[in-house]
């Protein structure tokens, strides 16, 4: 194939052949298409777009430019991604339910940028427990338990890793064909057979309003049905973070609280929603996932996880095993209703305590985070509590400057509903 003329057909807005987009982007993957080749297709592809075929062949050339997973031998294998939020620690609390509901939950899971939080992040907080393990190990932990999660190898979809790079220093990471691409070639290589997005929308997603989510929801969904996977997303808000624990270990306190019957009500609405919608992707009556909550065999299967992948399985009775910082309150200066809780700024107030990274590769600290003692729709008085933050000293000024800009106080509130639409 000839790199000038393929870049030249995108440019002009022509569809690309498939069998040219696949030696086109593995020729670049082997390193005989250069770099600003792939840079001058990517602007023309975010420019002019690519139609549905062209996104499921992208898709699929970077699924399987690596190691492609076969989970077709375990019973009910289901996937779960999140496009990313504040506070959401979801994947600790449906995984279990679904494990104890008779699913394989099997997941790779990334780390956290930015002001979202990472699962693999979340996890490394508990201590002794690893996110990486070989392909045999991530195996027999699937069979074992039915439940497995770890950090994304290199292996699966190295071209998407690669094309991520590119893309993240030429300005086309914002295209919805390509963010769709990457996210869903890493769940096809990944192996499951049923998967359910959560695609966040609002002040703290990457989607910030719910026409831009439904597009990509649509995509992903689009995508996953042409490879022959069963695929359902739902759109959830994330105007406010979800749940009250905004951090590492506080999320997985709140995570485990949640699995005893004792975490926030809209934890517990859109972890129990996103389990439904995948225990009917399988066939299986949507009802196991509340009985599984209630009967206690889902925490069961969060402890069995946490040991079964080096953790210490007490953190499920004795939370000071968690590495949690020194707290300290921030404190209402007026009176009222809380009327909004910006997940954008709480996610950077714990960004500003060191417990998120502004580059890949940072360092991170674990113990540091914000609590929300105060929701939208709570009345609070002067001087009472809205949060607590726990922190190290680091950043600590710069974080309660963006909690004070988080709360809104008024007479009135009215909450948005959680789950805000389905696609598929």
């Amino acid at each position: 194939m000839n790199p000038v003329r393929f870049i030249r057909e995108k440019r002009d807005g022509h569809k690309h052949r498939q069998e040219d987009l696949k030696a086109f982007l593995l020729g670049y993957l082997r390193d005989e298409v250069p770099d600003y080749q792939v840079a001058a297709w990517l602007m023309a592809a975010f420019l002019r777009g690519l139609d549905a075929e062209e996104t499921l062949w992208l898709t699929e050339t970077m699924a399987y430019s690596g190691k492609v997973l076969d989970l077709s031998g375990l019973p009910h294998p289901v996937d779960k991604h999140s496009s990313g939020g504040v506070g959401d620690k979801v994947s600790l609390v449906v995984g279990p339910i679904l494990a104890a509901s008779g699913c394989t939950f099997a997941k790779m899971s990334g780390r956290g940028l930015a002001h979202t939080g990472g699962t693999i992040d979340k996890l490394e907080s508990v201590p002794g427990w690893r996110g990486e393990m070989t392909e045999a190990e991530f195996m027999e932990r699937a069979r074992q338990v039915g439940l497995v999660i770890a950090a994304q190898s290199p292996d699966l979809a190295p071209l998407d890793g690669k094309l991520y790079a590119l893309r993240d220093v030429t300005a086309t990471v914002e295209s919805v064909p390509l963010i769709a691409s990457s996210i869903m070639s890493k769940k096809l290589a990944a192996g499951a057979r049923s998967i359910v997005l959560d695609v966040k929308v609002g002040r703290g997603a990457f989607m910030k309003t719910l026409e831009e989510a439904r597009h990509l929801a649509e995509t992903m969904v689009g995508i996953g049905r042409g490879a022959g996977r069963r695929v359902r997303a739902l759109l959830t808000s994330m105007e406010a973070p979800l749940g009250r624990a905004v951090g590492n270990a506080i999320e997985v306190r709140e995570a485990i609280l949640t699995l005893k019957g004792q975490g926030p009500e809209d934890l517990l609405e859109v972890a129990l929603a996103l389990a439904e919608e995948a225990l009917k992707l399988e066939g299986l009556d949507p009802a196991l996932a509340r009985k599984a909550l209630e009967s206690g065999a889902a925490l069961e299967k969060f402890r069995a996880f946490v040991e079964a992948q080096g953790g210490n399985p007490r953190v499920v009775e004795d939370f000071a095993l968690l590495p949690l910082a020194e707290e300290v309150p921030l404190l209402a200066e007026g009176a009222g209703v809380v009327r909004e809780v910006d997940a954008y700024q709480v996610g950077l107030a714990v960004l500003a305590l060191g417990g998120g990274r502004k580059r890949k590769g940072e360092a991170i600290d674990h113990g540091v985070g914000v609590y929300l003692l105060k929701k939208p729709g709570d009345r609070v008085e002067r001087g009472e509590a809205l949060a607590l933050l726990y922190h190290r000293g680091r950043g600590l000024e710069e974080a309660l400057a963006h909690l004070k800009e988080a709360f809104v106080l008024g007479e009135t509130a009215s909450p948005a509903p959680l789950v805000l639409d389905r696609v598929g």
